[in-house]
């Protein structure tokens, strides 16, 4: 959705500059599909549910290592900024606030268990 969105406008945007001159179909499909695969999120998606799932994993540990989840935390902080440089979306951008305010909620329980 977000991306259809966005091709859209460049598209008309391309057309409203270019207007009747014209202009290469070929690079400009290459300029589009180089400018989406950089909002292109599913990687650090991917890593940040990994990451949270392993954070998970340690917490539920009987021997659970505040050290280690700190330095999850790190990591769940890393892909979290990198989603909110790509969002280039007013909505996902409020997501991306709430994850932080969550993950610094965390962060400051974790200092008090270290």
């Amino acid at each position: 959705m977000r991306i259809e969105k966005i091709r859209t406008r460049i598209k008309k945007g391309v057309s409203e500059f270019f207007r009747e001159e014209g202009f290469d179909a070929n690079r400009l499909e290459q300029e589009i599909i180089f400018y989406i695969e950089k909002l292109d999120i599913h990687e650090e998606r991917v890593r940040l549910k990994t990451h949270l799932d392993y954070f998970l994993n340690v917490l539920a540990d009987k021997q659970s290592n505040g050290k280690k989840l700190g330095f999850i935390s790190q990591e769940i902080g890393r892909e979290i900024n990198t989603i909110g440089s790509k969002a280039n979306d007013a909505e996902m951008q409020k997501h991306v606030v709430m994850m932080k305010e969550e993950l610094e909620k965390i962060k400051e329980q974790l200092n008090n268990v270290v």
